[in-house]
């Protein structure tokens, strides 16, 4: 008859021992072996000689108060081994610190200077809500409830209801810092995710201001107190770009491709890489390149805030009664595209944006347009 196999014994990753001092006390620690190292933790706990009851009764307790802590190592080297996030010490970082830390670390990696100035203002914000004692582990749903209801009730400097595209432009910083949080394990799951839809922030649906081929047309044939910002907005409103992808690119980055030419964009919003086809319309607008180097700029535009003085003077000289900036070029861009009969889906790659619904509002214009034009029908027949 064959032996029974005997059942091989676990080891213990962690073993509680004592050493023997001098004075004839005990120090109890712990033996932890954890992949293929060994290190010791001392408790700074005594077993004392047993002399009578009262020293019997204080071991017991010094004991079961070292089996506890043992226990709960066990826990802490049990759930590192399993992947769950130990973040106990260090959620205990202020939220406010980590809002600046997250802010940094953005505009390190190439995010617009935008919005770090928008984290900013959020963290004004939020000091004014909870003070700047709020720990990492305090921020929970009640906590982002509450900053939603502070954010629906802020006021700006002349007495109004801020904005509720600015309120939820702070609570999205808000968001975007604890999913980074989240993944940087200082928090173990992100509380805004436990905040009902209907809770949040509405913002209105937006109007996305374009141009149209007329009023293009109209800018085309007028003159700019700035031509470098004419050719950039022309641009702009035949290849889509954003204004801060437009100052980044440089001659290095058109690529030509046979007869077909391609701007190599990473875009600073989404840090994606995009290879960007472009029409004769948009090449039309770009400089000439002369001698300039791989690495030179295509546009050598001006300071964002004359820019937007240039732009406001060229529309009042073509007789367009619009505020355009870059955006409504953009917005012109995927207008034109989807009225041309590009698919939305076409318009959304063109665009670089990582998600078709950010384009829908796009298509929700150009089904306007339909609207508008099927219904010059009836001022035909009711004259």
């Amino acid at each position: 008859m064959a032996k029974k196999k005997k059942a091989v014994k676990a080891k213990e990753p962690i073993r509680l021992r004592f050493k023997e001092l001098a004075n004839g006390n005990k120090s109890l620690y712990l033996d932890i072996y954890r992949d293929g190292k060994r290190q010791y933790e001392f408790l700074k706990l005594y077993l004392i000689p047993e002399t009578d009851e009262t020293a019997k009764v204080r071991n017991l307790n010094t004991l079961q108060a070292a089996n506890a802590i043992k226990a709960q190592k066990v826990i802490e080297l049990t759930n590192d081994e399993a992947g769950v996030v130990k973040t106990t010490t260090r959620s205990k970082m202020l939220l406010i610190d980590w809002m600046r830390y997250y802010s940094d670390h953005k505009l390190k990696t190439g995010q617009s200077a935008a919005f770090h100035v928008q984290i900013d203002k959020a963290i004004k914000h939020l000091i004014k809500y909870k003070g700047e004692t709020v720990t990492m582990k305090e921020v929970d749903k009640a906590f982002c409830l509450g900053f939603i209801d502070y954010l629906n009730n802020a006021k700006r400097k002349d007495g109004k209801l801020m904005a509720k595209v600015t309120t939820a432009g702070y609570f999205r910083c808000l968001n975007c810092a604890l999913n980074f949080a989240v993944k940087e394990e200082i928090i173990p799951y992100n509380p805004i995710t436990k905040v009902n839809s209907d809770d949040r922030i509405k913002i209105p649906e937006s109007t996305r201001e374009y141009l149209t081929v007329e009023e293009i047309k109209k800018l085309i044939g007028s003159t700019c107190i700035n031509e470098p910002t004419k050719q950039a907005y022309l641009f702009s409103c035949f290849c889509g770009l954003r204004l801060g992808d437009i100052q980044a690119l440089t001659w290095g980055d058109i690529i030509q491709d046979g007869e077909q030419y391609r701007a190599k964009i990473v875009m600073k919003k989404t840090q994606k890489t995009l290879y960007l086809p472009l029409s004769g319309e948009a090449l039309k607008w770009m400089p000439e390149r002369g001698e300039a180097k791989d690495t030179d700029k295509v546009f050598y535009l001006p300071y964002p805030t004359y820019i937007n003085v240039v732009l406001k003077t060229w529309a009042q000289n073509s007789g367009i009664n619009k505020t355009i900036t870059f955006h409504t070029a953009r917005h012109t861009f995927a207008t034109m595209m989807l009225t041309l009969g590009a698919d939305l889906y076409t318009t959304s790659k063109l665009l670089g944006h990582t998600q078709v619904k950010t384009t829908q509002i796009y298509a929700k214009i150009v089904d306007k347009k339909k609207d508008e034009a099927v219904n010059l029908v009836n001022d035909i027949f009711n004259k």
